[in-house]
């Protein structure tokens, strides 16, 4: 069970007690990310999570990494393509240490220019960090190659050019556009009641003035195109894939049970067939990934190049097998029973019951409590697998990226054309 409480300014508090532990996880929740940036501002979003970590009005940024470290708490942030997460997890004695510190972070940074100039080079590294990880890499080039142009395609990193760009004023201005009250959800798990939680958190909060900032974005097309990057690397790194299902869509749980059983775990197909019995790649997993208004279904395999193009024609034929004649019985209990297992036990965690406060009252504007989602879970039939599979898995809709030593890629695109049409 959880409550919610709206403030006047329209901030959302959320709350779940949960008396038999000690500790307190809390998020907040901005609707801001990479999505919301053009081309000239991309990656404004995650530099400015950075600069909230770089000092306030009466913190320097020693202050606020020293402070909950005292106490033995945790403080970290991270950006997505469609929001922003603050969070903390600390003993419930010292949560009001844990708000003081994120409220005063959140409304109270300096923005200062000399720590922007640091912060950049930090993010700089970050950026050939990523570079240098290609089996990370190969995913934000997915997202490019299917959803050419929208922003939902472009890295939450951003790149050298858009980062060297900023100035204090831009982040300032962006910051100042969106972090505003109805784009602001505080989400809260563990030992307290949500009427204490109010208390302390409505004082710090409701000072901040009401805004709106509508999300102008409109929904990405995917287009069936492949993307060949050349890069010196000892594996080829490659996605398969197709749009999904967006948050909210109930035939999402039925590509969440295609996903399990395709390549969702160790018992997988993908796994078993291309790994274990083949031993063609080291990993080779499967993932559908939901967003406010569309949804990506792929595939990865990490392997030699010369490998690429039977582990692509394998994964095809999954693929359309699971269309033409869905999956066994034993498969979709196994994977309902196992989707329901992964549910239940991460509710034994403060910070996923927290997680699941936050995003579930940011895109669906309630809390589906986890019987529910089960219920939608177990009722999904073998004729709902081959109807989703088959709008999901058309020819007309896959695109592919990889990262490898290529000399020549024309193998690799006769292949994806041919095998995708199997």
């Amino acid at each position: 069970m959880y409550q919610k409480t709206t403030l006047d300014n329209g901030i959302r508090i959320l709350s779940e007690e949960i008396p038999h532990v000690r500790s307190i996880s809390m998020g907040i929740w901005v609707d801001v990310g990479s999505r919301d940036e053009n081309n000239e501002n991309s990656g404004i979003s995650h530099f400015i999570e950075h600069m909230m970590f770089k000092g306030t009005q009466k913190r320097t940024p020693k202050n606020i990494a020293e402070e909950l470290d005292a106490v033995g708490g945790q403080l970290n942030a991270f950006t997505t393509k469609e929001y922003t997460c603050y969070h903390t997890k600390v003993l419930d004695e010292h949560f009001p240490l844990a708000v003081d510190i994120l409220s005063d972070m959140l409304l109270n940074s300096n923005f200062d220019q000399e720590d922007l100039l640091r912060e950049r080079n930090v993010i700089l590294e970050e950026i050939k960090m990523y570079e240098d990880a290609p089996d990370e890499l190969v995913h934000d080039l997915f997202a490019k190659t299917i959803w050419h142009g929208h922003p939902l395609g472009r890295p939450i990193i951003g790149s050298e050019e858009t980062v060297n760009s900023f100035n204090r004023d831009d982040l300032f201005n962006f910051y100042r556009q969106h972090y505003i009250p109805n784009k602001i959800i505080i989400s809260l798990a563990g030992n307290i009641k949500h009427e204490k939680a109010v208390e302390i958190l409505a004082p710090l909060f409701s000072s901040l003035k009401a805004g709106e900032k509508p999300r102008q974005s409109t929904p990405p097309v995917g287009v069936s195109e492949l993307t060949c990057q050349n890069k010196d690397t000892e594996q080829a790194h490659m996605i398969i894939g197709a749009p999904g299902y967006q948050l909210g869509n109930d035939d999402m749980y039925t590509a969440q049970i295609i996903n399990t059983v395709l390549g969702g775990g160790l018992s997988s197909r993908l796994f078993q067939e291309i790994r274990e019995e083949r031993g063609l790649v080291y990993a080779v997993f499967s993932y559908h990934s939901s967003y406010n208004d569309a949804g990506l279904f792929a595939v990865y395999a990490g392997l030699s190049k010369n490998n690429v193009n039977e582990a692509m024609e394998l994964i095809f034929k999954e693929i359309n097998d699971i269309s033409e004649k869905g999956i066994t019985s034993t498969e979709l209990q196994r994977s309902k029973d196992q989707l329901k297992g992964n549910l239940l036990l991460s509710l034994e965690n403060v910070n996923s019951r927290m997680s699941r406060l936050g995003k579930s009252e940011m895109y669906l504007g309630k809390v589906l409590n986890p019987e529910e989602i089960v219920e939608k879970v177990y009722k999904v039939t073998n004729e709902d697998i081959q109807r989703v599979a088959t709008s999901m898995f058309q020819p007309s809709k896959f695109s592919m990226a990889t990262i490898g030593s290529w000399e020549d890629s024309s193998s690799i695109e006769k292949d994806f054309n041919n095998f995708k049409k199997i």
